[in-house]
């Protein structure tokens, strides 16, 4: 496995939902004293119910976002992966088992905690058909896809495929555990 140091000071979060992102970019954020950049809060209009910027605004911000000097940046966004990942110094892709992605949704939901790592200000996470079918059916070969992108990147990058290998990321790098 590399070494944080590795990843340099710009780094990128990547995996589906719910596979940890913006826990992990947090944990990085302390650790590297780096700001954590959540694209979902960048996309997204705050006290809306997840209500999608125009897309010619998101990017706007996107790109500002990338062009600061150190940052932790997770979040997806194919579209905008390119410029990403070309201001990039390392990149980690995370993912899990998608029942236990669900489950992590659910119990997001039924909770509601204001304070978790990348939650829009202002929004009730809701419990969504819709989301459930994007964690179950729409994004299920996404891992695939990313990992092929950041082989083609060049940057050196960790893979998580588990959540044991996740786990092992924080302790190996001796990041603060998640809450």
């Amino acid at each position: 496995m590399l070494t944080l140091a590795s990843l340099g000071e710009r780094i990128v979060v990547l995996g589906p939902s719910n596979a940890g992102k913006s826990t992990l970019a947090v944990a990085l954020s302390k650790k590297l004293d780096l700001p954590a950049v959540h694209l979902d809060q960048l996309h997204h209009i705050p006290n809306t119910d997840w209500q999608a910027r125009p897309e010619a605004e998101f990017a706007g911000l996107h790109d500002d976002a990338i062009l600061k000097e150190r940052w932790v940046m997770e979040g997806n966004y194919s579209r905008l992966l390119p410029q990403r990942l070309d201001r990039a110094t390392g990149a980690i892709l995370i993912t899990s088992n998608r029942w236990l992605r669900v489950s992590r949704y659910v119990r997001r939901t039924l909770v509601n905690r204001t304070d978790r790592a990348g939650h829009l200000k202002g929004a009730r996470d809701r419990l969504k058909w819709d989301m459930i079918n994007w964690i179950l059916v729409e994004t299920r070969n996404s891992a695939d896809a990313y990992s092929a992108r950041l082989r083609a990147s060049g940057l050196p990058f960790v893979e998580c495929r588990t959540a044991k290998a996740l786990r092992d990321i924080y302790r190996n790098w001796e990041l603060p555990a998640p809450s």
